[in-house]
């Protein structure tokens, strides 16, 4: 019977990327895609996201359940990278400079953020979601008003033809793919970006060893029981604050990676589904909304990418229309979210149901067990 309900536990628990490797089995021979094409796209698209979805590990960590804000650190890696595409800096040291711009903007993001989050305590994802929304009416008047106007821009390429705003597209050519192509490695014909994938690795040990510190402790402390870990003398709302100042720094430097990638910024719109899109591979990799871990984020990349790669050829081969590919992958993206939210509060409500049954039959023992004998 254990093994049997462990079993089970397993299945209820994995069914998300168990429903994954189903569709990528099934997907994969349809789409006709070579096993070197497919492993190609696979280990740039890991090199591409794989950062900025480690950066949302920490405020799961810390109680605050999936940040949909990790998209402020994205937007002040978008004006960082701007900034220095104007200052015509080239190669590395054009994605340090942008880093560093965009700390002190995202640690701002981030604090304002965690603020509001602390205020909506038991709501954080919901809060961090439409605070996105919020912040991106702010980046848009940042950067089709002031950029220009206000912000000096010197090059007429990158500014719109009225003499102030950006562009629909700003160029990353001086950039593009010079932390891919440092140290990178062909074999056959499949390339693989040696230096991105130290930096993931150094991150990937960074939070390792931030959880045994006593700050990830805390955090830690903080995810399980806020009032347990504020009775032994935990500031929760300032850990809380930290957790998701980190992730909109991390968030930053994951998008700077995922940008010179790409090669140029979608200005009005790079930012907006990318919280979206890592929150999805996330769940993908059998995340839930409050425990992951860093196997889950690779485990995720490789799944819900490779139904990214073949779904619009499967999709083209199975009804000659390409774009239900497309519409596909994107509305898997959101079901998956809505799936994985859904499976988290029946949990939740089995769980309370489970201990509410167990304490009633603790009461009747202990009534059964101060009753006289024989009445």
């Amino acid at each position: 019977m254990n093994k049997k309900f462990n079993f089970g536990n397993f299945i209820r628990s994995s069914s998300v990327p168990i429903m994954f490797i189903l569709i990528c089995i099934v997907s994969i021979p349809i789409s006709g895609l070579s096993p070197g094409y497919l492993l190609n796209e696979i280990i740039t698209r890991m090199g591409r996201n794989a950062f900025l979805i480690l950066a949302l590990l920490i405020p799961i960590m810390a109680g605050m359940g999936l940040n949909f804000g990790m998209t402020l650190g994205a937007m002040a890696a978008q004006i960082a990278l701007i900034l220095v595409s104007d200052w015509q800096i080239v190669g590395i040291p054009a994605m340090i400079l942008a880093a560093i711009i965009s700390v002190p903007l995202s640690v701002l993001l981030g604090w304002f953020c965690g603020t509001i989050m602390n205020k909506a305590k038991g709501r954080e994802m919901i809060t961090s979601y439409i605070m996105s929304f919020f912040m991106n009416g702010i980046y848009q008047l940042v950067v089709l008003f002031f950029m220009g106007s206000i912000i000096p821009i010197k090059h007429s390429n990158i500014v719109l033809p009225r003499g102030y705003g950006i562009r629909n597209t700003v160029s990353l050519v001086r950039m593009r793919q010079h932390l891919d192509n440092l140290l990178a490695l062909r074999i056959g014909g499949v390339k693989i970006p040696i230096a991105t994938f130290i930096v993931i690795a150094l991150l990937c040990l960074f939070i390792i060893w931030f959880k045994r510190t006593k700050l990830g402790q805390d955090m830690r402390a903080v995810g399980q029981d806020m009032e347990v870990a504020r009775d032994a003398g935990i500031n929760v709302e300032r850990t809380r604050i930290i957790a998701i100042i980190m992730s909109t720094v991390l968030a930053g430097f994951g998008m700077i990676i995922y940008l010179q990638n790409i090669g140029n910024i979608a200005t009005y719109g790079a930012h907006s589904q990318i919280g979206m899109f890592c929150i999805a591979a996330l769940l993908v990799g059998g995340a839930s909304v409050d425990k992951a871990s860093i196997k889950n984020v690779f485990l995720g990349v490789i799944l819900f990418h490779t139904m990214f790669i073949v779904a619009p050829k499967a999709g083209a081969y199975i009804t000659g229309d390409s774009m239900i590919g497309e519409y596909f992958r994107v509305f898997v993206s959101y079901a998956v979210i809505t799936i994985a939210l859904v499976m988290y509060e029946t949990s939740k409500r089995r769980q309370k149901k489970d201990a509410g049954e167990q304490l009633k039959q603790a009461q009747r023992h202990g009534d059964k067990a101060t009753s006289p004998s024989g009445v």
